[in-house]
């Protein structure tokens, strides 16, 4: 599974005026603090304010205002900082003292090797929806090469795209690995600004003509073509979580998080939708919470019966993905 992007940044490649990144991090004498004085710092108020990632925080945070990457960052401790970035990063500092995610005030975050852009349109993808794509591509590789099929292109449905982590990921490394004229992929979502953010970050990837991007309450499409992939990743944490969650998840869509009472009420209303939007022998892939597994089944077997339901874990070892697979529908 791939893994988020370090810029890889050297001090030769920094900002080059006489109170650049680039002197200061040479040792050219600038007043100013140090970093490792700022970081030192910034941790210790991040901490005071609830961050659980304190020091990183402060290191990527800084980073950012720099124009480098943490390791030359941590290379360099007794470089300088100008004032003007030092004002910079202090401000920076303060929305994240606030509970603001780092993701939204950096303005992107790193998903399956790639840097997206990201706002309070739409949540923050997180790392273990990596698994998504990566059964995507498998199902995806495997109707490629398995039966023979007609012509047309596999056609991937992502339900509830968000900042289109996902469809974006898949675009982009089904062209990588030679197949991307075989595959076709359709994103939807039900929120205008989400779609918004999603075409952005499909046409800075160069995937844009790779994806049908659509206004739709989950798979409700009118005159959709059946997919033969549906994967989603929709709300599925309970309603009375939802507050206990740390501060920064309330600077997201709660629509983005909110599952209902039990955490599944979105994703009961797309499984009543499947028999439509997905097509004989397709697969549906649907993230889920560690502990929803044998709910989630049972909703299966009362909705969609006949239908079959497997579970794969995440790196960590916990339940992730319920993948339902039909076949034929009466």
């Amino acid at each position: 599974m791939k893994r988020g992007l370090d810029s890889g940044t050297t001090g030769s490649q920094l900002m080059s005026s006489s109170a650049s990144s680039a002197g200061e991090l040479a040792g050219t004498p600038v007043a100013g603090v140090t970093i490792g004085e700022l970081l030192r710092a910034a941790g210790q108020r991040l901490r005071g304010a609830g961050s659980e990632s304190a020091r990183l925080d402060a290191e990527v945070l800084l980073g950012h205002v720099l124009g480098v990457g943490r390791t030359t960052l941590l290379a360099t401790p007794e470089a300088t900082v100008s004032p003007a970035q030092r004002a910079a990063f202090e401000t920076l500092l303060a929305r994240r003292a606030s509970g603001e995610p780092v993701s939204y005030i950096r303005g992107l975050k790193e998903f399956y090797g790639l840097a997206l852009s990201v706002d309070r349109r739409a949540l923050i993808p997180r790392p273990e929806t990596e698994l998504l794509v990566d059964l995507t591509l498998a199902r995806v590789a495997q109707m490629l090469t398995g039966a023979p099929r007609d012509a047309r292109p596999v056609l991937v449905w992502d339900v509830g795209t968000g900042s289109g982590a996902i469809c974006v990921a898949v675009a982009v490394e089904c062209r990588r690995r030679g197949y991307g004229r075989d595959v076709r992929l359709r994103a939807t979502d039900v929120s205008v600004d989400a779609l918004g953010l999603a075409t952005e970050n499909a046409a800075v990837h160069g995937v844009a003509d790779a994806i049908d991007f659509a206004p739709a309450d989950l798979a409700d499409l009118p005159d959709a073509q059946p997919a033969d992939i549906v994967v989603a990743n929709l709300p599925y944490i309970p309603s009375d979580v939802v507050p206990k969650l740390p501060i920064a998840a309330s600077f997201e869509p709660p629509a983005a998080l909110d599952g209902g009472p039990d955490g599944l009420a979105v994703i009961r209303r797309l499984l009543g939708q499947l028999p439509g939007a997905l097509a004989v022998h397709g697969s549906a892939l649907l993230e889920m919470g560690a502990d929803q597994g044998a709910r989630l089944a049972a909703a299966v077997d009362a909705t969609l019966p006949g239908w079959t339901v497997s579970i794969h874990d995440d790196l960590s070892g916990q339940p992730r993905v319920a993948e339902l697979t039909r076949g034929e529908w009466p």
